[in-house]
């Protein structure tokens, strides 16, 4: 059944790749662009439930808050807009990654310590409901301070052409939106692999008890590990603000539950599987919303992303890159 849905997919991209391979190849880029934003979200999540098999519901909403905090700090204190100098754009949103990234880390850090904390030791549907919870809140501030309506941010990015291949243009917005998550993907690889944080944070997952035997500060980490997925958050929150130059409300909710798909299908606790997934998750909705032969269109995007989280769930919940455990079968 996998093996036959899979071998559909190929020929009908094969068929659009024929039939319009100028479209085939911007959506490309698109899809790409749009998975790596993906991807620092579904970071989060995968980071949180490796140290502690919680999935944080509350994560897609800190992400809506680093969208706000651009809108915020870039916009409406720094006064960045389409016609801004190349200088003050460089700067301001320098600054404004710096404080999205902040503000998200310590408000995650802080729904770590208020809501999750308390129950480590409680049975698993506890934190589970009060990180149901948590979003509510979270989406509540967000209403207050974004309205129930779409709000609309300037072009900060430019739009000029970088090069052209078919006709059409590839534009800077792309190019800054990687330049930016690589970067930051990197970074993250370095921490968790090559630090002395990391490598607690890594005994932690593996071994609460032994890892305090060993001496690490337990909570120390687990907070770490909160500080960094909320961080990731507000650095995707202000990428996708920027590059859709729209935000909402209630984003989180959608948008998280999309990234949270994507470190399934990679293979939830696996970061490079996270990355993996959200890539194949953004390449998907372009392709879905922008091919023109027998593509359902932007309407089905949601019902198409989340009938993969299902099928996943069922035929192979470890995700691609994941491993079986006795638990997952």
């Amino acid at each position: 059944m996998g093996r036959l849905l899979v071998l559909l997919l190929f020929v009908w991209l094969g068929v659009n790749l024929v039939k319009t391979p100028a479209d085939f190849g911007i959506l490309l880029v698109e899809g790409v662009t749009l998975g790596l934003v993906y991807g620092l979200i579904a970071l989060g999540y995968s980071l949180v439930y490796g140290i502690l098999e919680l999935i944080n519901f509350a994560h897609g909403d800190v992400f809506m808050l680093g969208s706000w905090m651009t809108l915020y700090i870039g916009v409406q204190q720094i006064g960045l807009t389409d016609s801004s100098s190349t200088g003050k754009i460089i700067w301001g949103l320098a600054l404004t990654l710096v404080c999205a990234a902040a503000f998200c880390a310590l408000l995650n850090a802080a729904v770590e310590r208020i809501a999750y904390r308390p129950l480590r030791n409680a049975p698993r549907l506890a934190p589970l409901i009060t990180a149901i919870g948590a979003s509510f809140i979270l989406q509540d501030v967000g209403l207050h301070q974004l309205g129930p309506a779409p709000v609309s941010l300037p072009n900060i990015l430019p739009t000029s052409t970088v090069f052209s291949i078919g006709g059409n243009n590839y534009t800077w917005d792309h190019l800054i939106v990687a330049l930016t998550a690589l970067p930051v993907l990197g970074l993250l690889v370095w921490l968790v692999q090559r630090t002395r944080q990391g490598r607690a944070m890594r005994a932690v997952a593996q071994d609460q008890e032994a890892a305090a035997m060993m001496g690490i500060n337990v909570n120390a980490t687990i907070s770490f590990t909160f500080l960094i997925a909320g961080a990731l958050a507000g650095v995707a929150g202000l990428l996708y603000a920027l590059y859709s130059t729209n935000i909402q409300f209630d984003q989180g909710f959608t948008l998280g539950l999309i990234a949270f798909t994507a470190a399934v299908l990679g293979g939830i606790g696996n970061l490079p599987g996270a990355v993996l997934g959200a890539i194949i998750i953004g390449l998907i909705q372009q392709f879905n919303e922008g091919l023109s032969w027998h593509a359902p269109g932007s309407d089905w995007t949601q019902s198409i992303v989340f009938a993969i989280l299902i099928l996943i769930l069922v035929f192979r919940p470890e995700g691609l890159l994941g491993e079986r455990t006795p638990e997952g079968g």
